[in-house]
């Protein structure tokens, strides 16, 4: 096996000020970008550290204990989260994802879900507010979260074997501590979407082939019946230090195969624009779907790209706005902020950078476009 060369390169440090409309951002005004694409989800990161070491997004070579993260005073306060969030708000994003690194190490992250879960649309609608993690921490914070307004809750897992999950998260942390975390969520709610309604709590494994695709259809098993959305996501070239293969990619078509060998499943149809899994429902014993059982999501960011309605932002740590997942630098609004920027101002840097926006990096690989070979930001630091 070839030699794996991991570039250190911190992409943190490569910032652009953003654009600003010459026209004047309307509360309620939906944006659109240079390919016509809408803006719908915000992705918060709230910090750049996590507790777990998976190769694919903080190998443990490159993150140790001589890693420079990001200093507290750099770090968006949660006032400065909210009001940044107010503002995409007014400009048409409907659901906010906290996101890390692990976003349960944010110390009191309840007091700033609080204060995200009493925004409204200007219509007066709830947001849809959710959070992704790891699960280490979720059985101690589950109800603390619940009670502070979060909605619903996705929880990465990477095999239900022990020795597989401990080798994949590469800090010897037991795979039972994570479904005793994943229990918690569901028995305290952790499943609804804005209106209130069962939306099931999501659970999502990155798939390597080599590493843990024997594990695709055990989780299967385990959470076919529970309600519970069980995603399955190829293995992404994100960020410089994931020594990613192509040949470690095992496409959607192939994991839909493994799955429909060993139980009936039927295609569903998206729930909304923009969405990222293509869904399949269990089939019950009449060949329909049936929903008690759950369903499955197939997320084909590498054989099957979805840039054609990506709605997506993504606010860094430090306050950074990034337009793509495979973006190699952000928009500096936190030093907008801290500037003494008006609303006014930063809803014009907010819609001037989005419809300056025409990435579409995933898109363009698979149509085998030659790319600029460009160090991109890690996806620990802005999330997944």
């Amino acid at each position: 096996m070839a030699e794996r060369v991991i570039p250190l390169v911190d992409q943190r440090l490569a910032v652009r000020q953003p654009f600003f409309s010459p026209v004047p951002a309307q509360a309620g005004g939906l944006l659109s970008d240079q390919l016509g694409r809408s803006l719908h989800d915000l992705r918060i990161s709230v910090t750049d550290r996590c507790n777990f070491r998976c190769s694919y997004c903080m190998p443990k070579e490159v993150f140790n204990s001589h890693y420079p993260y990001l200093p507290h005073g750099d770090l968006l306060t949660f006032e400065e989260i909210t009001r940044l969030a107010s503002l995409f708000v007014q400009l048409g994003v409907r659901k906010i994802r906290l996101t890390g690194g692990e976003p349960l190490l944010r110390k009191n992250l309840e007091i700033l879900i609080e204060q995200l879960a009493a925004l409204k649309t200007p219509d007066g609608f709830p947001l849809d507010l959710t959070l992704t993690t790891n699960g280490s921490l979720l059985k101690r914070k589950a109800q603390t979260l619940k009670d502070a307004g979060l909605k619903r809750v996705t929880v990465s897992l990477d095999g239900l074997n022990d020795e597989v999950f401990r080798q994949m998260n590469d800090v010897d942390f037991p795979v039972a501590d994570v479904l005793e975390g994943i229990a918690a969520a569901r028995a305290v709610g952790l499943g609804v979407d804005a209106d209130g309604r069962p939306s099931g709590i999501k659970i999502n494994m990155v798939v390597k082939r080599g590493t843990n695709d024997d594990q695709i259809v055990p989780m299967a098993r385990h959470f076919r019946g529970s309600g519970m959305a069980l995603r399955f996501i190829e293995y992404m070239d994100v960020g410089n230090t994931n020594g990613w293969r192509m040949n470690e990619v095992l496409p959607s078509a192939e994991v839909l195969q493994r799955l429909q060998a060993d139980h009936g499943l039927v295609a569903l149809s998206a729930q909304q624009p923009g969405e990222t899994a293509e869904r399949w429902g269990w089939c019950g014993p009449d060949g329909r779907h049936d929903p008690s059982l759950g369903e499955i999501g197939l997320i084909s960011s590498v054989t099957h790209a979805f840039c054609g309605d990506c709605n997506r932002a993504r606010l860094s740590t430090e306050g950074k706005l990034y337009l793509c997942l495979f973006a190699h630098q952000g928009y500096d609004l936190r030093s907008l902020m801290r500037q003494g920027a008006s609303d006014d101002t930063l809803l014009s840097a907010i819609s001037g950078t989005w419809s300056q926006r025409d990435d579409r990096y995933s898109e363009l690989r698979g149509q085998g476009v030659a790319l600029p070979e460009t160090p991109r930001i890690e996806m620990s630091y802005i999330g997944g």
